[in-house]
């Protein structure tokens, strides 16, 4: 699973978007962006956060280094600001740490990646039907002259529905994803060709791998969905029947 660390200090809230994550000091001498469980949005933003995250690592793109980070009870009590204090308390236990990019700052894209990282950027959320990478919120940095990605919580909207039907492999599967309000959806070339490149190094063990670095602590039981072994098989089934269908979801090159 990911490695983990320990918060020893809670520096700062980042009053960006709804779910106020915050920045901490942990045990590993590192600073981490903290994505904290009892947020709005549940558990699952932060199993999404993972799985795409990690698999954007593993076809190529930079993404910052992710970590699980013990929150301990010590640190929600003593903190001064009532509304952090609440969402400290709810999130006691593990939480997601995204490594802090010092200095870095928004994607304006003034200075687009080269062909092929943007056609990858657009084929990952494509296929992890991430809708949240449009020019208002490009969930991009710019650090050291490179693009990085980052925030993949609003992808994998099947699991927010299972065990029902919309959250069946043979419906993720077929979903169209509406490219047109992508923010590499004008500079992106090749996605067939992107995709005969990547589908065959995103294999099932890959897509295993990827799944197991979630801690079983974030993964919810459902009904058939009874312990964390289960919702990993069904993560991997959706993404593994997607993945066999590009007719239905990759974008077409622009004419």
């Amino acid at each position: 699973m990911l490695p983990t660390a320990r918060a020893i200090r809670y520096v700062t809230p980042l009053r960006e978007g709804g779910s106020l994550p915050g920045v901490v000091e942990a045990d590993d001498l590192g600073t981490w962006v903290m994505k904290f469980r009892g947020a709005g949005q549940g558990l699952k933003v932060l199993v999404a956060e993972v799985i795409v995250g990690e698999l954007a690592r593993a076809i190529g793109l930079r993404v910052p280094e992710l970590k699980a980070v013990e929150l301990p009870e010590q640190i929600a009590k003593y903190e001064a600001d009532e509304e952090v204090q609440d969402l400290l308390t709810a999130s006691v236990g593990l939480n997601l740490g995204v490594d802090l990019l010092p200095g870095a700052f928004g994607y304006d894209a003034s200075a687009p990646p080269d062909p092929d990282e943007t056609a990858t950027i657009l084929w990952l959320d494509a296929f992890t039907a991430n809708v949240d990478r449009t020019p208002n919120n490009p969930n991009l940095l710019r650090w050291h002259g490179q693009t990085w990605c980052i925030d993949h919580g609003a992808a994998l909207y099947f699991h927010h529905s299972w065990p029902g039907k919309g959250s069946r492999p043979d419906r993720f599967a077929a979903q169209p994803f509406d490219s047109s309000t992508h923010i590499m959806r004008g500079v992106a070339k090749g996605l067939s060709e992107t995709h005969e490149r990547l589908s065959t190094h995103v294999t099932t063990a890959l897509l295993e791998d990827v799944v197991g670095l979630v801690p079983d602590d974030w993964l919810e039981p459902a009904a058939g969905l009874d312990d964390p072994t289960a919702v990993r098989t069904a993560y991997v089934d959706n993404l593994v029947a997607r993945l066999a269908a590009p007719q239905a979801w990759l974008p077409r090159d622009p004419a």
